[in-house]
């Protein structure tokens, strides 16, 4: 993901710190933890040849690349639809792949929707978008609607009737990335209070460039997270450590569902991450989620971690 890239030599000036606990949240959490809460970690697709010899076998074949992600994840954001609708069949044959797998598809809106012309009339491309995805079955999970960067406040409206227009018997969540969406107060509140009416949840990015995007609003008990890494930078490392203590709050005070996705703008490098990110959680939360395996130990794999 290249939104909010920065060059190297200015992360170390970038003020990371997350924003504080939102008031706006205590609404939205019971306050009483959820032991039965789900967690899912994924990266944004399984196509990586750079994980070739690292996570996947040694000369394993694009068309396996899936069978062997489902084996270290247990979802993925699923970006490759956001560039083109998928029918059933398709759908069906990636589900395939993962059967038998607590794993969860995670659809990005087809881009025709989001991002050439307006939202409204839409319709027919949304439901056919929606006709496929829903054959994953028990395997979807969140579908999330990113509108454009250019995207402002001024087309509110038309953007409130879009969401108001989607099935609810689906959970979806929205991203937004202009920066009028958050600078002003009342123009955030009344997106989270509108999201909040209608069980639609907010996407919270973070990325180096656009520390706006990582707003850390509820606006249902559930939250989808897309972190942006920068290659095993030294502030990748600490910025993961202050999401645990975050997502450990969360937990402790009733989040029911959390989503977790890896970027990178080099991806060859998510799977190292993830492992951090992984054994963070595991210690500071008492869980027992998966991680990537590696085919064999990495050289200074101890100094990483």
């Amino acid at each position: 993901m290249d939104f909010g890239r920065v060059l190297e030599n200015e992360l170390d000036s970038i003020d990371f710190t997350l924003p504080k606990e939102p008031v706006f949240n205590k609404a939205i959490l019971s306050g009483k933890k959820n032991e039965n809460a789900k967690i899912y970690i994924g990266c944004a697709k399984w196509g990586r040849t750079e994980w070739i010899g690292k996570i996947y076998p040694p000369k394993t074949k694009e068309k396996d690349f899936l069978q062997h992600y489902v084996e270290h994840y247990n979802s993925i954001e699923l970006n490759a639809t956001h560039y083109k609708i998928y029918g059933v069949k398709g759908i069906e044959k990636w589900a395939e792949k993962a059967k038998g797998k607590d794993f969860i598809f995670c659809p990005k809106m087809y881009k025709g929707v989001t991002h050439f012309g307006g939202l409204s009339n839409k319709k027919f491309l949304s439901d056919e978008f929606l006709r496929g995805v829903v054959a994953f079955k028990e395997q979807l999970g969140p579908i999330f609607i990113q509108v454009s960067d250019s995207f402002t406040p001024k087309r509110k409206d038309e953007l409130f009737t879009y969401l108001k227009s989607l099935p609810t018997d689906l959970q979806f969540f929205l991203e937004v990335r202009h920066q009028d969406w958050f600078g002003n107060e009342t123009i955030r509140e009344e997106l989270f209070s509108f999201l909040k009416d209608n069980n639609i949840g907010i996407v919270i990015t973070d990325t180096a460039g656009k520390r706006g995007c990582a707003h850390m609003y509820l606006t249902i008990p559930k939250t989808f997270i897309r972190y942006v890494g920068n290659s095993l930078h030294a502030t990748d490392f600490t910025r993961i450590d202050e999401w645990v203590k975050r997502i450990k709050y969360w937990l402790d005070k009733g989040m029911n569902e959390l989503y977790f996705f890896m970027h990178m703008h080099d991806e060859a490098t998510s799977p190292e991450l993830t492992v951090y990110l992984v054994d963070k959680m595991n210690k500071e939360c008492k869980l027992a989620l998966i991680k990537p395996k590696f085919v064999e130990a990495l050289p200074n794999q101890s100094v990483l971690f």
